[in-house]
């Protein structure tokens, strides 16, 4: 992009004795970075020449010339023979930015905003903060925060490279050290989670690409895209659902950063129980990694911006394209009272920050690591179909409807040993309390968690929407339009 800079902006800028505010600093280091181009119009140099002080408009004069000058400027026929100096300048810069020749301008100049407000520019004059602001949302990554995940900085980690964690990827791959270094050089992040004591217990690498050639019969991505590799579980941690997490960390995080696909490659003979998992979650082999001598599987995952008007079974639809997911007419809809206690553990994600870690390491349940969970009840309702959306309404502390799924499968069972074979980890409940619930009919629904809402929905305004009388004491269906209220709101 091509930003015009002011005079006002200028002169911080190459005038030693002006303080620099840090979100100028800021602003030009993001966009040096990242290949913005700054410029400057001929009428600032006009600006500079009026300063009276000689050595200071020489050393500004000369220092300007890192930047690009923008020649060529059309005459600006906002201006007339009675317009003054300063006002003449103003409009020539406006007027440039009105024939296109900047994406936008950077100024503190509060006439300048007003005129641009007037002019119809309003929108693409920005101060210092406001620029800032606008490069630091389309660059710096956003972190997403999950129980029991931590994001690191790759570098961190070169100092844990001799321990046996990594034996079994540098077996697998030859000067592993050298090409974990180079990347660690490069800024790369991870996803990783602890043992116990604080050592390494699973791994999961992960960098932006776009428009890369990912398979040897010519295959590119689509677009900006999420790679994710050195995907390692290691055995202190197996059986806690940590692929499921680091799956949970990267759909959430492909979405804020609204990345279009979702790839990996390895091994299969090695990774199988791996890539039968990807597969689950909508991942498919579409070819083999270039330079890996036919050994590496490339699986990959649309991860669409917008919601696909592809037709498919709704359930099929949202392993497709998670976390899209099928809500037309044709799709019911049910609230779900979950109480408080289940609640926190099965939606640790959910938690206020502030509380994540004293509710982590005050259960030994690893249910809510996971993106497939378990729900169990003496419901009425009787039937679900896969791909039907659930809202779960937390009762008792919160009162309101926190948290979106899609039903996977809902059944009646009467044998515990059958409800612990279904729901495995998927559940908060213990065998224990299962075995009680079993003595009548228990509804067993498997679902896959979507979303958590932005703003819950308390009881008092589903009563003033009339989507609930009271309090929801089972499971109960809603309407399409009333589901449509909810979504709204709730986003």
């Amino acid at each position: 992009m091509r930003f015009l800079l002011d005079t006002n902006i200028l002169i911080p800028l190459e005038d030693s004795q002006v303080p620099l505010v840090d979100s100028l600093a800021n602003f030009v280091r993001m966009a040096n970075e990242h290949g913005h181009q700054l410029l400057y119009h001929p009428a600032s140099e006009d600006d500079i020449n009026r300063d009276p002080n000689l050595d200071r408009r020489a050393q500004t004069l000369q220092r300007l010339r890192q930047y690009t000058r923008l020649d060529a400027c059309p005459p600006c026929p906002w201006n007339t023979p009675g317009t003054d100096t300063n006002d003449a300048s103003d409009n020539e810069i406006l007027y440039v930015l009105h024939c296109d020749a900047v994406h936008a301008l950077v100024t503190e100049d509060r006439g300048i905003h007003d005129k641009a407000k007037a002019r119809g520019l309003v929108g693409r004059v920005y101060t210092i903060q406001t620029a800032e602001d606008w490069l630091r949302r389309l660059h710096e990554k956003q972190r997403v925060l999950l129980p029991n995940v931590e994001e690191v900085e790759l570098y961190s980690l070169t100092p844990r490279l001799g321990q046996a964690f990594f034996d079994s990827l540098r077996d697998s791959y030859n000067d592993f050290d050298v090409w974990f270094r180079a990347k660690a050089r490069e800024g790369r992040r991870a996803w990783v989670t602890r043992e116990a004591d604080g050592g390494l217990g699973a791994i999961c690498i992960f960098a932006h690409q776009d428009r890369e050639q990912i398979t040897d019969d010519g295959r590119t991505l689509r677009g900006p895209s999420l790679k994710l590799s050195t995907f390692k579980v290691g055995p202190s941690v197996r059986g806690r659902k940590i692929g499921e997490l680091f799956l949970k960390a990267a759909f959430r995080y492909a979405t804020v950063h609204r990345l279009q696909e979702i790839f990996i490659h390895g091994d299969v003979d090695q990774h199988h129980f791996l890539f039968e998992m990807l597969e689950d979650f909508g991942l498919s082999r579409v070819g083999i990694h270039p330079g890996t001598n036919g050994r590496d599987a490339v699986y990959l995952k649309e991860h669409p911006i917008d919601a696909p008007q592809v037709l498919l079974e709704p359930f099929e639809y949202l392993r497709r394209f998670f976390p899209h997911f099928r809500h037309d007419e044709a799709v019911a809809k049910f609230i779900v009272p979950i109480r408080s206690e289940y609640h926190r553990i099965l939606f640790p994600d959910y938690v206020a920050e502030e509380d994540r870690q004293l509710v982590l390491f005050k259960s030994e349940n690893q249910a809510g690591n996971a993106i497939k969970l378990a729900y169990l009840c003496h419901a009425q309702t009787k039937t679900m179909t896969p791909g039907d959306v659930v809202l779960f309404y937390r009762s008792g502390d919160e009162s309101a409807i926190t948290s979106l799924g899609v039903v996977e499968s809902y059944e009646t069972l009467d044998d515990s040993d059958t409800v612990a074979s279904r729901v495995k980890r998927r559940t908060v409940y213990s065998m224990e309390e299962i075995a009680k619930m079993v003595k009548q009919p228990t509804r067993v629904m498997l679902f896959r968690l979507v979303k958590h809402f932005q703003k819950p929905l308390g009881l008092e305004w589903l009563k003033r929407k009339h989507v609930t009388k009271g309090a929801p004491q089972s499971i109960m269906r809603i309407s399409a339009a009333v589901f449509e209220g909810v979504i709204a709101y709730g986003e």
